[in-house]
């Protein structure tokens, strides 16, 4: 009886902690992004809006795999309203390509900066509007204290966060909610038609507060992102490496 109250309270402390971090109770009313298995990683199975996610590039395919599923991620923020910011010192995007991904680009604005230091300002302001779905941010290096004010004006105003590290020199602890490396996979053509199939991305979700790390094989299409099984081959869901069949 004594363990059974001492998880109870365990849990219940767990929720209110949840809580007063202002993460919703999963019974809420807020509706699920629809990411597959890789929403359940996150606090009460909800992407954590609010928040600033980081995302790690060592490379131009990793950095064109993690614009096409930030894309994914913005699409599904945006819906049918709302605008969202691209900023950038660097003009490596062609806007074209976000609408294979379910994002219009006339619902985008593009801005380019001459400074990084000047990207991360402009971030922290258009975070500050609370119109706007999303904000996405170009750049090489990043500090705790610059994360910092991005997540708290991200929790102002409930806004989401993405900033985009090409070829960062370290690692080191930021105050973003999580921490993503996307990698590009060899797509497979539809049966007996020519031609490439749909973007397929290794997913892994490095570090999320509150939540479980992970990595997912993740396929875009008409359906949705989707997790990827491969007849007879290996797929690695959920942090596990298992075979499928």
């Amino acid at each position: 009886m004594m363990l059974k109250n001492r998880e109870a309270l365990i849990s219940q402390l767990k929720n209110d902690m949840l809580l007063w971090q202002g993460v919703k109770p999963r019974d809420s009313q807020e509706e699920r992004l629809g990411l597959g298995p890789i929403e359940e990683a996150f606090p009460n199975g909800l992407f954590p809006k609010g928040s600033i996610h980081e995302f790690i590039s060592s490379g131009r395919e990793e950095g064109a795999s993690s614009c096409g599923f930030m894309s994914v991620l913005l699409g599904k923020l945006m819906k049918s309203k709302g605008v969202c910011l691209w900023i950038s010192s660097f003009k490596s995007l062609f806007p074209i390509s976000i609408k294979s991904f379910g994002v219009e680009p006339e619902r985008v604005v593009f801005i380019c900066m001459q400074k990084e230091k000047d990207v991360l300002w402009a971030m922290e302001e258009a975070l500050k509007c609370p119109g706007i779905a999303g904000v996405i941010a170009e750049v090489h290096q990043l500090d705790y204290t610059q994360t910092r004010r991005l997540q708290l004006a991200a929790e102002k105003t409930q806004g989401v966060g993405f900033i985009l590290r090409h070829n960062p020199r370290s690692l080191a602890a930021t105050a973003c909610t999580a921490r993503w490396q996307i990698k590009p996979l060899a797509s497979a053509a539809e049966e007996g038609l020519p031609g490439i199939g749909f973007p397929r991305w290794d997913v892994e979700l490095l570090k999320v507060r509150n939540g479980n790390p992970g990595r997912w094989e993740m396929e875009f299409s008409h359906l949705g992102l989707r997790p990827v099984f491969q007849k007879s081959s290996t797929s690695i869901l959920s942090g596990k490496t298992q075979q499928t069949g």
